[in-house]
């Protein structure tokens, strides 16, 4: 794994980035804030985490490296969201789950800048969160997000629209 830390980016010791078994990278920016207990797991594939400039990262999230996950800059993650850029293969039944591997890559979890995700949120494989937008505790993500809307739920529903 290669690791890229900003020396200006405060990473609490309670944090746990796991070292990677497939080469991927973890980049993360300058006055970047990862909190405690917030968990970088290689698991899926080896795509790279990359989290631009002032974001912060609360507690007890947890992000999957999978088929990667970009972060832009003044991106407000709140504690307990789940990043899971990867999808298991399930379809045949003669085999089990845990043998069957992972599908295709839906292009990962790209999050652009000045975004707010709230407490709980699940990003999935192929979630594209554009310029701005906001997305309510407890949604689940699995799409694209227009930029400044404001959408909440599972399934995602706009609300509102920033102005």
């Amino acid at each position: 794994m290669t690791l890229e830390i900003s020396p200006r980016a405060k990473i609490s010791k309670l944090a746990d980035i796991e070292d990677s078994v497939r080469d991927s990278r973890i980049v993360i920016g300058d006055d970047t804030v990862i909190d405690s207990f917030v968990k970088f797991k290689p698991a899926g594939g080896s795509g790279d985490v990359i989290i631009g400039a002032r974001t912060t990262i609360n507690s007890c999230c947890v992000l999957y490296t999978g088929n990667g996950i970009t972060i832009g800059d003044d991106v407000a993650i709140a504690a307990n969201c789940t990043f899971a850029p990867t999808n298991h293969a399930y379809h045949e039944k003669d085999k089990l789950i845990r043998e069957q591997r992972f599908l295709p890559s839906k292009g990962g979890i790209i999050i652009e800048d000045d975004v707010w995700i709230g407490a709980g949120c699940v990003l999935l494989d192929g979630a594209i969160l554009r310029k701005g937008c906001v997305i309510g505790a407890m949604s689940l993500v699995r799409g694209e997000v227009p930029a400044y809307t404001i959408q909440i739920g599972n399934p995602l529903r706009q609300i509102g629209q920033r102005k």
